[in-house]
């Protein structure tokens, strides 16, 4: 699955709500999350608009690796699609 490429840092925050990841900081343009499950995780989002796509799957890959998923998986339950 492609990640979008029109994503805002706003629109990941949401989506990474939904999964359990809450903001708990934020610094300048920086948005710190952390999800308490399994265990303490924490990511950091920079609040631009677009991501730049390498910065995107980055994320995506720390929290598919935290989560114990696979990168496709977690994508379907961020965003969706299929």
């Amino acid at each position: 699955m492609r990640l979008p490429r029109d994503m805002s840092g706003t629109e990941l925050v949401k989506c990474l709500g939904s999964i359990g990841y809450r903001i708990t900081r934020q610094t300048g343009s920086h948005i710190r999350l952390t999800c308490d499950k399994p265990e303490s995780h924490h990511v950091t989002v920079p609040n631009h608009n677009p991501l730049r796509v390498g910065t995107f799957a980055a994320i995506i890959s720390d929290i598919a690796t935290h989560q114990r998923l696979d990168r496709d998986e977690l994508l379907k339950r961020l965003f969706g699609k299929s």
